[in-house]
């Protein structure tokens, strides 16, 4: 399943009446990484910075510090090996971050392989649907973040119109939804338009790779200041403590979505 260089070093499996989902971890370059059923990267940790981003896409949907001074509440929908939850648990001391997954053995391999911490105030994670956790929490994050690809794509009942809905829902007043797509996805353009048409149009993407992984931000109702200026100040402050390439990413923002020569238009 793996290329050449590539060392598998365990597995996972979850067991249910209809199927048994493998969940397969692999290392090469000092470099762990997760897999579920496939040689798909869904997660990866650099084995001697465990508390850092090793994969593009996971530092730009970081990008919601650029449309929010402060961030309270965070749920994310789809843990993988957890990098997203644990670098805000570790880099966001005044944040709150809650995880839902579905599989088990996710769970098993994110505590046992990808030095994901316990839970405690500041991080919870919930071992259950996330379409339902959306629908039975409204108002309840500030930011909502789906990453919850597996090996057949996205399941229906996690991007649906309804679905999406819900997260509008699940959002507090100022909210916003940070969803990770694969632009190779046949039906990523359905997603997308979905998520506009739940947020009003207030919709930005930002391709993070080629063909790779494109960050969509929805806001429930405004996204701060948009001004060159104050976007590139901020991305600038945030760059220095949290080491994520943020001026890159605005640059990307500035070239995939509308914009005057002073301000990103959502």
């Amino acid at each position: 399943m793996f290329g050449k260089g590539v060392r598998r070093i365990g597995r996972f499996l979850q067991r249910d009446a209809e199927q048994t989902t493998s969940v397969d971890i692999s290392e090469i370059d000092g470099v762990r990484a997760l897999h579920l059923g496939n040689a798909t990267v869904q997660s990866a940790m650099r084995i001697n910075a465990p508390f850092e981003l090793e994969l593009t896409y996971t530092r730009g949907m970081m990008c919601f510090l650029l449309f929010s001074d402060e961030v309270r509440e965070v749920v994310v929908v789809g843990l993988g090996g957890g990098s997203i939850p644990k670098y805000i648990h570790r880099h966001l001391p005044g944040t709150r971050v809650t995880a839902v997954e579905l599989n088990p053995a996710v769970v098993a391999a994110a505590r046992n392989q990808f030095c994901l911490p316990a839970d405690d105030e500041r991080l919870s994670i919930v071992q259950g649907d996330g379409a339902a956790y959306i629908r039975e929490s409204p108002r309840s994050a500030e930011v909502l973040m789906l990453d919850a690809y597996d090996s057949n794509g996205l399941a229906p009942d996690l991007s649906s119109q309804g679905f999406y809905d819900s997260c509008a829902e699940a959002l507090a007043a100022d909210g916003m939804l940070v969803v990770n797509l694969w632009g190779s996805d046949k039906n990523f353009d359905v997603y997308l338009q979905r998520i506009e048409q739940s947020f009003d149009g207030r919709v930005l993407m930002m391709p993070t790779g080629r063909p790779g992984n494109i960050v969509i931000f929805a806001f429930k109702r405004h996204a701060g200041d948009l001004r060159w200026k104050a976007l590139r100040e901020r991305a600038k402050q945030l760059q220095t403590g949290l080491r994520i390439e943020f001026l890159d990413f605005v640059e990307r923002l500035r070239d995939n979505n509308l914009n005057t020569a002073n301000r990103l238009i959502v």
